[in-house]
Parts: structure tokens; C-alpha cells; sequence
């Protein structure tokens, strides 16, 4: 328990320097230490619900936040995401661990090498609201399965639309605990969940996700640590892949 929320408190820290919830490498670690995985899951989105509300506090505190670009990924994500979790007790617990996999890949290569700073003369300030919608979508239904929040699919998407990696690296955290906490309801309508890890991980990911936030725009850039956190991942999906077979 004390390690899990070390952890927390850690990777919260961390990948809110990005924008994005630290259910991706804590659903996994959680599941190693002997969780079980349909614990860990809705753990890994109270975490992300809770570090990244921090953020989200802090962002809107010092006035970085464009709220109504969020509001379509928001509802799409929240009506999915539910959707998602309720497969992921269906799906054979290998299928989840493969799809795990192949996200932790994806995330790790669009840290190494998916380029924000191409993009940070982009000042898109217009609301595509269906492709939002979209956005939302997926990363709802991935969340929901897998436990994971969802923003590191919703950060290059929103890149890729046109928008500032700044702005959307506020958004995302803005998004995220949205499908997250439903993700999470989902669970707890289920019986999946640990009432004394929520509490000990709770609080460690909140401080987490303040933190980082706030010193990601004091002292560093997103990107600094970006490359860094991708090689986690990577090593994580390998260590995954490993364990599965």
C-alpha cells in the first residue's frame, strides 16, 4: 500500500507535466505488485480523476483554461466510457491485456517522437465540434477498458486538428477526470472496487497532479520530460507482453 502510493504521487507528478493522468503506468505496476486488474482499472481512473482535477485547478486559477473546446470530448467521452468499462468484464482478461499493450506502444512513440513543437505556432481557435465529438469517443471507450483516462490519445489528436499543444495540454487535464470518474461509477456499479487503496492513492495523486502542473508552467516544458516518460511506457508494455506470454 505505502509503495502504491508513493507511486502515485510520483507518476501523478510527472505526467501532469504533460497533461496526462498516470493511470497508464500505475494500472499496470498495481496489477504486478497482485491487484487484480478489474481493481487496478478503476483505481488507475480515480487517480487520474483526482491528479488531474489538481491540474485542472490550477490551470482555471491562473486563467490558462479554454473550457469550451473541452465540452464536446466531455460528453462523448462520459457516454462511452461507461460503455467501455462494462466490456472490459466481458472481453477475456488476455484480449484487455493485448489492447493494453498496443496502447502503451502507441503512447510510448507519440512521446519519443510525435513533434509538439512542429506545432506550437498553431493557434486554432475555432470549435470543430463533430471531430471533438470523435475525439471524445475513443478516448472515452479506451478509458473505460482499460483503465487509463484516455489523454494520451485526445493530446495528439487535438494537435493534429490544429490547436496549440499549450492549450490542448490544459484541455486534455480538463477533459480526462470527466470520462474517468464515469469510467470509475461504471466500475463501482460492478463491485470492482478497493475502498482502501482509493483512499491511501487518493490524496497522493491529487498533490501530484497540483504539483506538476504548476511547475510545468514555472519551471520546464512539457517536452523536456516527455521522451523520458516515453521510455517508461515502452518498458512497461515490454515487461506487459512479457508476463502475458
Amino acid at each position: 500500500m505505502l509503495l502504491i502510493t508513493i507511486l502515485a504521487f510520483i507518476f501523478s507528478f510527472l505526467f501532469a507535466l504533460g497533461g496526462v493522468g498516470s493511470a497508464i503506468v500505475l494500472v499496470p505496476i498495481m496489477y504486478w505488485i497482485g491487484i487484480p486488474l478489474n481493481e487496478a482499472k478503476p483505481t488507475g481512473l480515480f487517480i487520474n480523476t483526482i491528479s488531474l482535477i489538481g491540474a485542472t485547478y490550477s490551470n482555471i486559477k491562473n486563467k490558462r483554461l479554454d473550457v469550451k473546446i473541452g465540452i464536446p470530448i466531455i460528453v462523448a467521452s462520459m457516454i462511452l466510457a461507461p460503455i467501455g468499462a462494462y466490456f472490459s468484464t466481458i472481453i477475456p482478461k488476455e484480449i484487455v491485456l493485448i489492447i493494453f499493450i498496443i496502447f502503451l506502444i502507441f503512447s510510448s512513440f507519440m512521446m519519443l517522437f510525435f513533434r509538439a513543437s512542429k506545432y506550437e505556432d498553431n493557434y486554432r481557435e475555432d470549435s470543430p465540434y463533430i471531430a471533438l465529438a470523435l475525439i471524445g469517443s475513443l478516448a472515452g471507450f479506451i478509458s473505460g477498458l482499460l483503465g487509463i483516462g484516455g489523454g494520451g490519445l485526445i493530446s495528439p489528436l487535438m494537435i493534429m486538428l490544429g490547436f496549440n499543444p499549450k492549450k490542448v495540454a490544459t484541455v486534455t487535464a480538463f477533459v480526462v477526470p470527466f470520462s474517468s470518474i464515469t469510467g470509475f461509477f461504471a466500475y463501482l456499479a460492478m463491485g470492482h472496487i478497493n475502498i482502501k487503496l482509493l483512499i491511501f492513492v487518493g490524496l497522493a495523486a491529487y498533490l501530484g497532479g497540483y504539483l506538476g502542473t504548476h511547475f510545468m508552467h514555472l519551471k520546464m516544458k512539457p517536452a523536456t520530460v516527455k521522451k523520458f516518460l516515453g521510455v517508461i511506457l515502452l518498458i512497461l508494455a515490454i515487461k506487459l507482453l512479457i508476463k502475458l506470454f
